[in-house]
């Protein structure tokens, strides 16, 4: 993996999830985003939807300013899945910790989460060009909205 000015070469596909980790520690936008193709796809977990690397770099400019400018993210594991020489599938189990506190919530609680990257190899560096990321809520099988409109995580073996 090389860094230039803006621009990081990234030699294998399992590197993105790392470099992603890393940009969000350094709570730099611009590294974050320059892991993403301009017209990269991004769904965040509530299911917020940017369409391009400068949406996805203003959306994450926002997080690191008001939510997760304290955060702790650390990657625990990744797998590839390869579809062809040049694209593969990045599954990153990612964790967490010391997002900002809101309204009634003064000290949230550990999350875990796992990101999908689909990458492309372009040229002789991989890019993301599209990133999904899912909480992983503990014992839950899906979620529910009952009829006042309220969400939440239910398991059906209970």
């Amino acid at each position: 993996m090389k860094q230039h000015k803006n621009q990081i070469e990234v030699s294998k596909p399992e590197q993105i999830a790392a470099l992603f980790t890393d940009a969000w520690m350094k709570r730099d936008a611009d590294m974050l985003a320059s892991l993403f193709t301009e017209d990269a796809e991004f769904v965040n977990v509530v299911g917020l939807w940017w369409h391009n690397r400068d949406d996805i770099k203003e959306a994450h400019a926002y997080g690191f300013n008001k939510i997760f400018g304290e955060s702790d993210l650390v990657l625990r594991e990744s797998r590839v899945k390869y579809l062809s020489d040049d694209i593969a599938v990045v599954y990153a189990r990612m964790r967490l910790k010391n997002q900002t506190p809101n309204g009634e919530v003064n000290t949230p609680s550990l999350r875990q989460n796992i990101f999908t990257f689909v990458v492309q190899k372009m040229e002789s560096s991989w890019k993301c060009v599209s990133a999904h990321n899912t909480d992983i809520i503990p014992g839950a099988e899906t979620n529910i909205i009952d009829e006042e409109g309220n969400f939440s995580s239910v398991n059906y073996r209970k």
